[in-house]
């Protein structure tokens, strides 16, 4: 099991990048975090009244997170920086990877963290309003809450749906996990299911590139007690084809993953309004 705790309830972050930046530490500003934050841009002097360091080399403590928004190529050396300096794990906003076959830079990427645990890429990031952190370039419906549902999806379109449900249901988290080059759903379902104050886990999923290690983690949320909804996408040939371009997943066949979440007692929902009451 990895160990995420410092990338999901941060005590410091740094937020690498221009204006996607600038929104994120403003969100995370508007919910109240506590902790430090670090701005680095080469040219700007600050981001959103953070005083902005030149490069990543210069935060002068190893942050707990990090939100990294420069493009794909320069984000390899963002990331060997990061992890050189022992930050808790980093957030990758850049798209052009493995979902649109650039397999040799998602490689790098991963050989760039040395163990770092990475989110992404092609990701959005996340809102966590227990940590009242939000590593998320966008606009937020969500308030602090002291207990309530993770959901968790590879796709940031419907992450920002999700962060503006207009429904009685307390959204703890919201999580955007895009091609799961490391941190995968299967992380995300064992790490939030041992904290007492997720409720429940919704996840939104377009396809499961490790079944076993999802398995075991399914398995371990059932002992726990925490339940797990799944909204599963590309049920088709078609739609496998779209989630394939779309955050590099295998849709694979649809019977297959009705037969596993029914042995792990996880229940299956077909539309998004069903998913939102059932959680």
């Amino acid at each position: 099991m990895k160990n995420l705790s410092r990338l999901l309830n941060p005590k410091s972050i740094a937020f690498v990048g221009g204006n996607e930046c600038a929104i994120a530490i403003r969100r995370t500003q508007e919910l109240g975090f506590p902790g430090k934050i670090y701005a680095v841009h080469p040219k700007r002097e600050e981001l959103s009244g953070i005083p902005t360091l030149k490069s990543p080399e210069e935060i002068p403590e190893p942050v707990d997170a990090a939100f990294i928004a420069v493009k794909n190529e320069p984000t390899i050396a963002v990331v060997r920086a990061l992890a050189a300096k022992g930050c808790g794990g980093a957030v990758i906003y850049a798209a052009g990877f493995a979902e649109t076959g650039n397999t040799e830079l998602q490689r790098q990427l991963l050989e760039a963290a040395s163990g770092m645990p990475l989110m992404g890429p092609n990701c959005y990031g996340f809102v966590n309003t227990l940590s009242r952190a939000a590593l998320w370039p966008d606009e937020t419906g969500l308030e602090p809450v002291k207990r309530g549902v993770a959901l968790i999806t590879q796709s940031g379109n419907i992450a920002c749906n999700f962060t503006m449900m207009m429904r009685g249901l307390p959204v703890a988290a919201v999580f955007s996990i895009g091609n799961q080059v490391d941190v995968g759903m299967h992380d995300m379902v064992e790490t939030l299911s041992a904290d007492p104050r997720i409720s429940a886990i919704g996840l939104h999923v377009e396809g499961l590139p490790d079944v076993p290690a999802f398995a075991r983690a399914a398995a371990l949320a059932r002992k726990r007690k925490v339940p797990i909804v799944i909204l599963k996408t590309g049920r088709s040939e078609q739609g496998a084809k779209v989630a394939m371009s779309h955050t590099s997943s295998l849709a694979g066949a649809d019977t297959l993953y009705d037969a596993l979440f029914e042995r792990y007692g996880i229940a299956r929902m077909k539309s998004v309004s069903a998913f939102a009451e059932t959680l």
